[in-house]
C-alpha cells in the first residue's frame, strides 16, 4: 500500500472520529437561529460519516470473507484430503468477521439515528 493510500485512509477515519464532537450540541444563550443552524449542520455531517462508515464496514467484511474463503479454496485445492478439517474453521472464521461488521454496522445507524 503505498504512502498516499495510508494518508487517505487516516484522513477518512479521522473525519469519521471527529464527527460525534462536529454534531455536539451545544446550550448557550443567545442567537437560536444561528445555534439551530449550526446543529443542523453537525447533524448532517454526522449522519454523513456515520453513512460512511457503514460503507466501510460491508465493504471490509466484504473483502475480509471472500479473502477466507479463497485462501481456504487454495488450501484444499493443495490438499484435498484436508477438506473437511478446513471446512468448520473456515465458516467460524467468516461468522466472527460478519459478526464484528453488522456490530459495526448497527453502531454506525444507531448514530444516524442520534440514539
Amino acid at each position: 500500500m503505498n504512502s498516499l493510500v495510508k494518508i487517505g485512509l487516516l484522513v477518512i477515519v479521522l473525519c469519521m472520529a471527529c464527527t460525534p464532537v462536529m454534531a455536539a450540541d451545544e446550550d448557550k444563550p443567545g442567537d437560536e437561529a444561528k445555534a439551530a443552524q449550526k446543529f443542523e449542520t453537525g447533524r448532517g455531517v454526522a449522519i454523513v460519516g456515520a453513512c460512511f462508515g457503514a460503507g466501510l464496514c460491508a465493504i471490509g467484511g466484504g473483502y475480509a470473507i471472500a479473502r477466507i474463503g479463497s485462501k481456504c479454496i487454495e488450501s484444499i485445492a493443495r490438499q484435498p484430503e484436508a477438506a473437511g478439517t478446513m471446512f468448520a474453521p473456515m465458516i467460524v472464521s467468516a461468522a466472527m468477521v460478519e459478526g464484528g461488521m453488522l456490530f459495526a454496522i448497527v453502531v454506525c445507524l444507531l448514530g444516524v439515528l442520534g440514539l
